[in-house]
């Protein structure tokens, strides 16, 4: 659930990023195909960044802000990679299943118009026959309808058909480069992230680039652009009946109209482009994971003004704890580092996060910190001596130790090939919202 929320964030603020940037910079320039596959390309690229993990060794907004307002850790400036952080709100009802439920109540609707759009134009192409020609199968409906194009499928009027072949030829450019492809991908996307505006306003801008391209198209083809734009003009009134299908008259005529009349295209505008890898760049460095350091100890918290009392009153350190072992090795001397299943410290995070429960009498008392839990991973992967080196109170420490005490066996620590006792500490972080 919160890598999921974590991943939606990630890619929303990556194609914000990129989105604001398209529509500030390039699409007043007049190279569409060039555009179309920037946009489209980019956008996939947004929603596959997140996917990748980048760790620096400084914090970041994502480690700083982002991941504790999400998943309520604390700060990885302040707590290695292994920190849980058990959260619930003060009357004890996570905000997040709540907020899970809005944004599947959101796709689901977004789903359900487009579905609606491809059920009528699927309707509308079942009940009207088509003719086969090459690389297009066109329908002629007797009646006078918007022309439309989906796929390999055009659907015209048969007065228009008779009267205006640059109407054809318009569609026919709308299925020779694909540009349905195109809107179905655009269309997923509105569904992913049907919460971000700049997500709605790229689409009609890659909308506006398809008719943009298929007029440049009819004009190549010798139309007189006068004329061409007069029937642009004519066409204009229309219901839109089908969102996902390509239209004559679906786009802003003024831009259009605009566009054609632009005679010369500076190649050296594409270079334009060369300014978003620096910001995407940085953008992907800002939401990148806080690096931990190079043993599992916590990591000392930046010094802060005293607290009132009160506060410090909460604050119990443990002081009658026995040494370690003796023939315990320190984590950070093990040759190979002792595991929790098939990953490593942050898996047992995971694990333990999804048992952990935050004492009911710790939320009345209005008590939060930090446990900080010491045991030993033994030779055969057992847990064993578990101790509280630092609790804020020993209702947390109670809690904190009963579920890492139900750990399953671990992959045990290795020095020259041999398996050995290996002492680990585990920071726990309750946070009330």
């Amino acid at each position: 659930m919160n890598a999921f929320l974590l991943y939606l964030l990630k890619s929303m603020l990556l194609l914000a990023v990129f989105d604001a940037f398209f529509l500030l910079v390039m699409r007043r320039t007049e190279h569409f195909r060039f555009n179309r596959a920037v946009l489209v390309i980019g956008s996939a690229a947004c929603l596959l960044l997140p996917l990748v993990q980048i760790r620096i060794g400084v914090p970041t907004v994502y480690s700083e802000w982002i991941e504790p307002a999400v998943i309520g850790a604390a700060a990885r400036a302040t707590a290695p990679a292994e920190t849980l952080t058990a959260t619930t709100a003060a009357n004890g009802i996570s905000w997040q299943p709540l907020l899970l439920a809005v944004y599947a109540l959101g796709a689901a609707v977004t789903l359900a118009l487009y579905i609606r759009s491809y059920a009528g134009m699927y309707h509308l192409l079942r009940r009207t026959p088509g003719e086969r020609h090459d690389g297009y199968t066109l329908h002629l409906v007797e009646q006078e309808t918007p022309s439309l194009s989906w796929l390999r499928h055009i659907v015209l009027s048969r007065s228009d058909y008779g009267r205006y072949p640059a109407i054809l030829m318009h569609e026919r450019a709308h299925v020779r480069c694909g540009h349905s492809l195109d809107l179905l991908f655009s269309s997923a996307l509105t569904v992913f992230q049907w919460f971000n505006p700049l997500v709605w306003i790229c689409r009609g801008e890659l909308k506006m680039l398809h008719e943009y391209e298929a007029d440049d198209f009819v004009l190549d083809q010798g139309i007189d652009a006068t004329q061409y734009q007069l029937l642009l003009v004519k066409k204009a009134v229309g219901e839109k009946r089908f969102l996902l299908a390509n239209g004559f008259n679906h786009a802003q005529l003024k831009n259009r109209i605009t566009m054609m009349q632009t005679t010369t295209r500076a190649a050296w505008k594409k270079l334009s482009l060369l300014l978003l890898l620096p910001l995407m760049a940085g953008t992907v460095l800002l939401l990148s994971e806080c690096k931990p350091s190079a043993n599992n100890e916590e990591m000392p918290a930046p010094q802060e003004e005293a607290a009132p009392s009160t506060d410090a009153a909460y604050e119990v350190t443990v002081t009658d704890i026995e040494p370690a072992d003796d023939d315990a090795v320190a984590f950070e001397l093990v040759e190979v580092k002792p595991q929790f299943g098939d990953g490593d410290a942050n898996q047992f995070a995971l694990w333990v996060n999804e048992r952990l429960q935050y004492p009911d009498e710790a939320k009345e008392q209005q008590i939060e910190g930090r446990v900080t839990l010491q045991f030993n991973v033994e030779p055969d992967g057992s847990i064993t001596n578990i101790k509280v080196l630092k609790s804020p109170s020993p209702l947390l420490s109670d809690a904190a130790v009963e579920v890492v005490s139900k750990s399953p066996n671990w992959t045990p620590g290795y020095i020259n090939g041999e398996p050995v006792r290996v002492v680990y500490n585990f920071p726990v972080v309750f946070m009330l919202k």
